[in-house]
């Protein structure tokens, strides 16, 4: 197979681990580092065997080094012009979560991929990791589900912007459970109820912990509580995590192989091939090489970040939220906003927001 040509486009922290992780597989070649910051895109190019071209804006770059993707790792505020601008040009996209930073700006981007015809994938890195899909093997021979449970209990010191947002533990890292979540279960989100809050010693100014329940389609509950100034005893980054069925349980520490309790050993299932960012990647390449959909496309992942949105919704209007109302509210925003003409009819065209993010 040819390797795909791709751009890298934002050369930050996380952008150097996307080197590299481009740079280790024989699918991709890496022909292009873009920044707005020229200097940080060639201190990040001459981290490389081999020299590349930089700039400071990645459709002129792709064009000029024949690449036909973008790996996208700017910041989330630029993930949608970033995106937008790629697709139009006739690129495709591979791009950090969260897809957004609004829900009306991920409904745009879902909008212009239907447009452009080109793919935009959200690389939820979390959802490649092998141990995982053996708990959602587990959780197939469970039959049905009555709730679903995530403990993240960790205490980072980032410094920064984290330590300054109103809601960083469920803007931040809350998404990567919940969409994990949604693997798990095989479902969608119905209703959120969410409490936010800070304990009196957090070094975080906004509510850096949180405990959230949601509703989800067949009526399973998905329990999320967790916090980012919790000293002493730590959870895995992925979390802790446990699933109550009719049949038994499973449950999984985030760092070991899940451990079935059930009178029955678990199914032999295929497991991921992939694992983390480099999983995402090859998803992406072999998606682009089969035309297939891979887990990760703009409509099957923007439920991730609805989540977020209602649990924030929740915990600062005190109430229950229903999903439906925050992506009726988002989709309304983004026809108002949308200004490209294309875009704006895809939205247009939609039956529902829920129907266009889940159809067929």
């Amino acid at each position: 197979m040819t390797p795909l040509k791709v751009v890298l486009v934002g050369a930050g922290s996380m952008g150097l681990a996307w080197r590299d992780t481009i740079e280790a597989t024989p699918h991709a070649e890496l022909v292009g580092i873009a920044d707005l910051d020229l200097a940080v895109a060639r201190d990040a190019a001459a981290g490389l065997a081999t020299p590349i071209p930089v700039g400071d804006n990645a459709v002129e770059l792709a064009r000029a080094t024949g690449a036909t993707a973008i790996v996208n790792v700017t910041v989330p505020e630029a993930h949608h012009e970033v995106a937008t601008a790629a697709m139009f040009a006739g690129l495709d996209v591979l791009g950090e979560k969260p897809v957004a930073d609004t829900v009306p700006k991920a409904l745009s981007l879902a909008a212009a991929a239907e447009a452009t015809g080109r793919m935009l994938m959200v690389s939820q890195s979390r959802r490649w990791n092998p141990q995982l899909f053996a708990l959602r093997s587990m959780v197939e021979d469970l039959g049905a589900v009555g709730s679903l449970t995530t403990e993240f209990f960790r205490a980072p010191r980032f410094g920064g912007f984290r330590e300054r947002m109103a809601h960083p533990l469920l803007v931040d890292m809350a998404i990567h459970a919940f969409d994990s979540a949604r693997y798990l279960l095989g479902a969608e989100p119905v209703a959120a109820y969410c409490e936010a809050y800070n304990p009196p010693w957090s070094w975080f100014d906004g509510a850096a912990s949180a405990s959230a329940v949601f509703t989800m389609e067949g009526g399973a509950r998905y329990s999320y509580t967790g916090s980012w100034c919790a000293p002493g005893t730590e959870t895995s980054w992925n979390g802790v995590w446990r699933v109550s069925g009719e049949k038994g349980s499973a449950s999984w520490d985030g760092d070991h192989d899940p451990v079935l309790h059930a009178p029955f050993p678990p199914a032999d299932r295929p497991l991921a091939a992939y694992s983390g960012i480099a999983g995402a990647l090859e998803v992406f390449v072999d998606a682009l090489a089969s035309g297939s959909t891979p887990m990760g496309e703009v409509h099957e992942n923007l439920l991730s970040l609805v989540m977020v949105e209602a649990a924030v919704r929740s915990a600062e209007t005190g109430e229950r939220v229903l999903i439906d109302d925050v992506l009726d509210r988002a989709y309304a925003e983004a026809l108002a906003a949308e200004t490209h003409p294309d875009v704006r009819a895809a939205l247009a065209a939609w039956p529902s927001p829920r129907a266009a993010l889940t159809g067929p």
